[in-house]
């Protein structure tokens, strides 16, 4: 049978699941986690190495993992996973997703009370068979009530925006505090994935403001529930339902704990066997030397002041915290000193943007003068098309108009020595059948194309496909917008192989944008590697539907670096100047 990257990705992190419910050994089910990770990144369809027996050449991939995937391939079922699902009901999956309640407990419950459904816990919880486990007890029976209501009505993860508008002003409340020598924001939002668990931050502070610390944190206004609070860690709740943990080291400790607790645990398990290899241990409370035994020696510390400290001790260069999700970054710091990875000061310029003639809230003026007012030297004007009637598409009669707009607008700015330029662009809808929205004489007459999908993103893979190659080959097509088309926590994207498109985009010199809106940050990260490996070009685009909206491009520049894209393959950091060169070259 003919399997994809994401479905194999997907059962192997089934498995992964429910070897965790199952209480089987943590470091196999690890393993699975792993290969799903890498087989989501992988730059190759996952059949040609199926067909090859080339799995175990897939770093993480070993032989059992291999006749696995090869079995799923061949019969669609993985004989591991379908004796855990035997074992495991369904139900109980949701429980991983409880805050506080792991799976040691959650088998511990099913298995004394045979529950497996979350309604049955909750009445569990209420009726006080829980709290008659032991272990448990009914303080524990209430968190798990309280964080199931909280569950029920937030999902169990937030966007980046969301996570960075929680975290933001938190950390400017505490870094102001006294006693704190260090503070970051640490988790995955500082390695600025999409969407964020747990809001992680983490000072450095001497023992005698520990206390006062947590006081001030736990009664900050945002919060609402206080979930615990020890002696190094308290977490709380915010009133829109997100949990915040504020982890406190000593001074000395912070540099090694920032590393551990950003993560990812992927990145940070190949950084601990560098030290074990070296002869030292890393922990969360820094370097040590090992013993004769291959134990930690505590006595035996390895002076450092900061993270990059740690990395030279393992034979590395500084790793950006965006990359560290163990993608080959390790490898390429072992002999690189830097990426020129894309900064928020290297935009120069603003391109997808809608004004009143489509969905937008402002005049192309007012969209001009924010950017301006932002320091930009342009702005791409992308309205939607005429088959966009939902959105106000624009009619042949309607391009006309605002192309004359556009010039009389470029001439007052050029007349009063304002350096910024409005590019004539669309957003043109990409067809059933891939072509564009209007005839090729319209088209010419754009300065650029963006060229997006809006209906029928369920198409079968083949016919999307083509629909996109297509699109891609068209030599009007400038700029592929929002690829897959999902919504992040609310619709999954196309059905596509992406990257083939990023292959055949590269080929044609076609960009694919990394739509900045945060509930897009579409193109997906993980596509970053096959990106760098085809030299595929990119544009850091917030699909600005009002003037705020323009500042969505800093999202957008979190997932570029993530990506690994240098300032170069970036067409928004172009000058005016080149980016007219960039769209005469490509037409």
């Amino acid at each position: 049978m003919s399997v994809t990257n994401d479905e194999i990705a997907d059962r192997l992190r089934e498995i992964y699941q429910l070897m965790q419910l199952a209480g089987e050994n943590r470091f196999r089910a690890i393993a699975f986690d792993r290969a799903a990770q890498t087989i989501e990144s992988l730059n190759e369809d996952i059949s040609n190495y199926i067909e090859n027996d080339s799995l175990t050449d897939i770093k993480g991939i070993g032989n059992s993992i291999a006749e696995d995937i090869k079995s799923y391939a061949q019969t669609g079922t993985i004989e591991v996973l379908d004796s855990l699902r035997e074992r495991i009901p369904e139900g109980i999956i949701k429980w991983l997703d409880i805050s506080g309640l792991g799976p040691k407990n959650i088998a511990k419950i099913h298995d004394q009370l045979g529950i497996s459904e979350l309604e049955e816990l909750k009445e569990a919880c209420k009726d006080g068979r829980v709290a008659s486990l032991d272990g448990l007890g009914e303080k524990s029976a209430q968190k798990i009530l309280k964080s199931i209501e909280w569950m029920e009505q937030f999902d169990e993860r937030c966007r980046l925006d969301e996570a960075t508008e929680i975290a933001e002003p938190m950390y400017d409340f505490l870094k102001d505090q006294k006693g704190v020598e260090d503070i970051e924001i640490a988790g995955s939002l500082r390695r600025s994935k999409e969407t964020i668990g747990d809001v992680d931050i983490l000072i450095g502070a001497n023992e005698k403001h520990i206390s006062n610390l947590f006081d001030a944190f736990v009664n900050h206004e945002l919060v609402v529930e206080v979930l615990g609070r020890g002696e190094t860690k308290s977490s709380i709740r915010t009133g829109n339902g997100r949990q915040v943990d504020l982890r406190i080291v000593k001074p000395e400790q912070f540099p090694a704990a920032l590393m551990y607790f950003t993560g990812s645990k992927e990145h940070n398990v190949v950084l601990r066997q560098r030290a074990r290899e070296r002869g030292l241990s890393l922990n969360e409370y820094g370097l040590f030397q090992l013993d004769d035994n291959g134990d930690t020696d505590f006595d035996q510390p390895i002076d450092y002041n900061s993270e990059t400290d740690i990395y030279e001790e393992l034979d590395l260069h500084f790793v950006p915290p965006e990359l560290r999700e163990d993608r080959g970054e390790i490898e390429f710091y072992e002999s690189h000193e830097s990426l020129n990875l894309v900064t928020e000061d290297d935009i120069r310029g603003v391109l997808h943007a809608h004004s009143t003639y489509s969905d937008g809230k402002f005049s192309i003026r007012e969209m001009a003068q924010a950017c301006i007012d932002r320091g930009y030297e342009y702005l791409g004007m992308s309205d939607h098309s005429q088959t966009a009637a939902y959105a106000g598409g624009l009619s042949i009669d309607e391009i006309k108009q605002q192309w004359k707009e556009i010039d009389e607008l470029n001439k007052e700015f050029d007349d009063n020595g304002i350096n910024f330029k409005i590019f004539k662009g669309i957003e043109s809808d990409i067809l059933s059948d891939g072509s564009l929205d209007y005839e090729d004489e319209v088209l010419e007459g754009f300065d650029f194309v963006i060229a997006s999908v809006h209906n029928g993103l369920d198409m079968s893979r083949d016919k999307m496909m083509t629909r996109f190659r297509n699109a891609i080959k068209n030599p009007y097509t400038d700029i592929v917008g929002h690829p897959t088309g999902r919504l992040l926590l609310q619709r999954d994207g196309s059905d596509l192989d992406m990257n083939e498109l990023i292959e055949l985009a590269a080929e044609h010199n076609t960009a694919i944008e990394i739509n900045a809106n945060p509930r897009r940050l579409d193109l997906d990260w993980r596509h970053g590697n096959k990106a760098k490996e085809v030299d595929l070009m990119s544009s850091i685009n917030p699909d600005a539907h009002r003037k705020k909206g323009i500042d969505y491009i800093s999202y957008g520049v979190r997932i570029a670096r993530k990506g690994k894209f240098e300032k170069e393959r970036i067409l928004n950091t172009k000058t005016t100047e080149q980016l007219i060169d960039w769209f005469q070259n490509h037409r």
